[in-house]
C-alpha cells in the first residue's frame, strides 16, 4: 500500500485539510495472531502506536493525520479538532464497534506549562482484536474508499539494541532522596496533604531502539498492563485512568505500592502488610477520592468501593480500586480524562498545591509521563490510561526514562527511592538493563 502524505494541521476546517477516507472490514481472528508482531519495523520510533493487553487491543502504523497543541486548552483542542476530522470523514465500517471505524491514538502532556506537545495521531492501518473479533481499517484521504484487505503477516523479528548504560537525568539519586525529604517536611506543616515526586533516568544503547522491542518484552514480562507506544512514548501502563463504552465509565485508581520479592509465600504477606499500612491506605485514598469527586460531575450514579484491593504485578503490588459511573452529559473519553487529570495519583492533593511543589521539587519537565495515553473513537468512546512505567525517544538509541512515587506524611526518602527502582525496573528489564 501506498503511503498518503500525513495530515498535520491545528484546526479542523475542511478547507485546510482534506477529509479522510476510512474503511473498517472484519477478519478471521487467525489471520492476526500476535498482534504485536504485525507491527513493521518503523523508520521513526513515532511512526506505530501500540494499545495491547493480554493479546487485545490495537496496532497501527503510518501517519493519515496528527494533531498537536501545548498549553492550558490542549485537551480541549484535540477533542475539537477530532470532532471536525471525523465529522468530515467518510467513513465505510462493516463492523461497528467500539474502537472501528476513524479512530486516533493519543498521549497528552502532563502539565499545562510543559513545552512538550500533546498529540493525536490517525495511523494509515489500524488492526484490532476483542475476545473473538478482529478486524482491519485502513485510512487515506484519497477520493475513494481503501480496500481494507491489506495481507496480514508476521514482520522479522526486531534487533536487540545491544549494551545499555543508565545514568540519572536532572537530580542524582541523592538530589531526589533530599526533593523526597523537603516534601515530607511541608506536608508536616499542613499546606498539603500528599505529593507525588517523580524522577528521570537516561537509557543510551550501542544500537538503534526498535521500539518493537520494547513493545514484545514488556507485553511477554507485564501482560496485565496496557503496553502502548504513542508518537515516541513506550510504556507498560497499569493504571486506567477511564474507560467510556456505550455511555458506562470505569477508572482503576493505583495508589500505595509494595515491591515483589519473588517468593510466593513472603509477597502474600507483603500483600497483607500493603492493605493493613496506614500509609499506603492514606494515599490511595488521596487518590480515589480525587477520581470520585471528578467523576462525580458527569455521571447518574457512581459506584466507589469502601476497600481497595491488592493488583499484583510481576515486579510490585498495588492498593487498586475499581470506580464505575453512568455518564449523563455525554462527555467523550477524552473530556473525561480531562476532567480526572491530573489525580492525586500522579500529582497530589490539593492538585494545586502539589502541582506547584511538583514544579519546584522535581526541577525538570515531565512532558507526557503521567499524563493520559490511549485512544478515541468517532463516537468518543476510548481507553486513556496513566502514561507510566514508560521511556521517551530523545534519539533513535536513547531514552528518557520516569518513575514517580507518592509521598505523604510517613513517607521515608530511602524507601521512596527503592519504590522508584522498582517503577523503573520493566523499562530497564525491556531494554536490557
Amino acid at each position: 500500500m501506498t503511503s498518503p502524505s500525513p495530515v498535520d494541521v491545528p484546526h479542523p476546517l475542511g478547507s485546510q485539510h482534506p477529509a479522510l477516507v476510512v474503511r473498517t472490514v472484519a477478519v478471521p481472528t487467525a489471520r492476526v495472531g500476535d498482534l504485536l508482531a504485525l507491527l513493521p519495523e518503523p523508520e521513526d520510533a513515532g511512526d506505530i502506536v501500540s494499545w495491547v493487553r493480554k493479546g487485545e487491543g490495537f496496532v497501527g502504523w503510518g501517519r493519515v493525520a496528527t494533531f498537536r497543541a501545548t498549553g492550558v486548552d490542549r485537551f480541549e483542542q484535540a477533542q475539537s479538532w477530532w470532532r471536525g476530522v471525523t465529522s468530515e470523514a467518510i467513513v465505510r465500517d462493516d463492523v461497528d464497534e467500539p474502537g472501528t471505524g476513524p479512530i486516533a491514538f493519543g498521549s497528552m502532556a502532563y502539565s499545562r506549562r510543559s513545552g512538550t506537545e500533546s498529540v493525536l495521531v490517525v495511523p494509515e492501518v489500524v488492526v484490532g482484536r476483542r475476545g473473538d473479533l478482529a478486524w482491519v481499517t485502513t485510512t487515506t484521504t484519497d477520493s475513494t474508499v481503501p480496500p481494507a484487505d491489506e495481507p496480514l503477516a508476521a514482520q522479522p523479528d526486531p534487533r536487540d539494541p545491544g549494551e545499555v548504560v543508565f545514568a540519572d537525568r536532572d537530580l542524582s539519586t541523592q538530589g531526589w532522596a533530599q526533593a523526597v525529604e523537603e516534601a515530607v517536611a511541608r506536608i508536616s506543616t499542613g499546606t498539603l496533604d500528599k505529593v507525588v515526586l517523580a524522577r528521570a533516568v537516561q537509557a543510551t544503547a550501542g544500537h538503534r531502539i526498535d521500539p518493537r522491542w520494547l513493545l514484545t518484552r514488556l507485553a511477554e514480562d507485564y501482560d496485565t498492563t496496557w503496553v502502548f507506544a504513542v508518537d515516541g512514548l513506550v510504556g507498560a501502563t497499569p493504571e486506567m485512568l477511564v474507560r467510556l463504552e456505550r455511555g458506562l465509565v470505569t477508572s482503576r485508581v493505583l495508589a500505595g505500592t509494595i515491591r515483589r520479592t519473588g517468593d510466593d509465600s513472603h509477597d502474600l504477606a507483603l500483600a497483607g502488610s500493603l492493605a493493613r499500612s496506614s500509609k499506603d491506605l492514606e494515599e490511595h485514598e488521596y487518590a480515589v477520592r480525587s477520581v470520585a469527586d471528578a467523576l462525580t460531575a458527569h455521571t447518574s450514579s457512581i459506584n466507589v468501593p469502601e476497600t481497595p484491593f491488592v493488583l499484583h504485578l510481576n515486579n510490585v503490588m498495588h492498593l487498586a480500586t475499581d470506580v464505575a459511573g453512568v455518564v449523563r452529559d455525554g462527555s467523550t473519553s477524552l473530556a473525561l480524562a480531562a476532567s480526572l487529570h491530573p489525580s492525586a495519583a500522579v500529582c497530589g492533593t490539593p492538585t494545586m498545591d502539589a502541582d506547584t511543589v511538583i514544579a519546584e521539587l522535581e526541577q525538570m519537565d515531565r512532558g507526557r509521563y503521567a499524563g493520559p495515553v490511549g485512544w478515541m473513537d468517532a463516537s468518543g468512546d476510548g481507553e486513556w490510561g496513566i502514561a507510566l512505567r514508560c521511556g521517551w525517544y530523545e534519539s533513535p538509541q536513547s531514552l528518557r526514562l520516569y518513575a514517580g512515587c507518592g509521598i505523604v506524611a510517613g513517607s521515608v526518602a530511602e524507601d521512596e527511592v527503592a519504590e522508584s527502582v522498582a517503577k523503573l525496573m520493566p523499562m530497564r528489564s525491556a531494554l536490557g538493563g
